[in-house]
């Protein structure tokens, strides 16, 4: 069995957020307890999942998507991962829809080998700034928002970009906090610097301290800064030591989410079952 390493968000290895990539010849998932121990033995934020569906249905490969400590209802770094698996070995052209946690999403490779994907936009409903949040941030929040159910973060505003990435949090605490973790995000200090926001995420509590780069988070973000920006097209920065670029078009009800990926590593996986 084959499984490949690719970094998404990334035009050049060893930069954006690593994932691992797991095609099935099989028509269905093996058990559960082998797919989470291969992702903790990966140990990356996400290993992703994914078997071909019969022709002719709303979908052409179910996909799922694991963590070192649990299954997460989406991923966006993954998803991007797996087209890009589909895409380079020739398994797949163009346009890919994968039935998932979250809904049938659909991915679409350019000419240039880029892949926008399309994903479920977040509905973002303001909330009070929970304590425990605060306190394990320790730095001032303009404003916190409650992501919805497929996202499941709370995002939270900061002062300015120096503050984001200024960002040493206390993780224990906020593993605590409830949800799946916590989005960092602020206004890009330099208008002309090649992006429009920054952002980073914290999910301790589903085992990964500092995910580098967060699709899923961007179905958030895209909706929250389109609005105070005024378009609907946007390029995010995320992470901390490790960065990567998303852009963003925000389209209703769903989120365009563009970003290229490099495989870094093609090896066997010998512990099949």
């Amino acid at each position: 069995m084959r499984i490949r390493i690719v970094d998404a968000f990334s035009a050049r290895p060893f930069a954006g957020n690593p994932a691992g990539v797991v095609l099935l010849d099989s028509d269905a998932f093996p058990d559960d307890g082998w797919l989470q121990q291969v992702a903790i033995e990966v140990n990356l934020s996400e290993t992703a999942y994914a078997h071909p569906l019969p022709a002719g249905g709303d979908a052409d490969w179910a996909l799922r998507w694991f963590t070192p400590g649990t299954e997460v209802n989406m991923c966006g770094h993954a998803t991007l991962a797996t087209a890009h698996v589909l895409h380079t070995t020739g398994t797949a052209t163009g346009t890919v829809r994968f039935r998932t946690r979250s809904g049938v999403l659909i991915t679409t490779t350019g000419d240039d080998g880029s892949i926008t994907m399309d994903f479920p936009t977040a509905p973002l409903t303001g909330v009070p700034v929970p304590p425990v949040v605060a306190g394990a941030l320790g730095t001032e929040i303009r404003s916190a928002h409650d992501t919805g159910p497929h996202v499941g973060d709370l995002l939270v505003e900061l002062a300015d970009e120096k503050s984001v990435r200024a960002l040493a949090p206390d993780l224990r605490a906020l593993a605590g906090h409830g949800g799946r973790g916590v989005i960092a995000t602020a206004r890009a200090e330099d208008p002309d610097g090649g992006y429009d926001f920054i952002s980073r995420c914290f999910f301790p509590a589903v085992g990964v301290d500092e995910d580098p780069v967060t699709g899923s988070a961007h179905t958030a973000l895209a909706p929250f800064w389109s609005a105070r920006l005024g378009r609907d097209a946007l390029v995010g920065l995320q992470g901390g030591t490790r960065t990567g670029f998303v852009r963003t078009e925000l389209r209703g009800d769903r989120t365009l989410l563009t970003g290229s990926a490099v495989t870094v590593i093609d090896g066997e996986l010998l512990a099949t079952g």
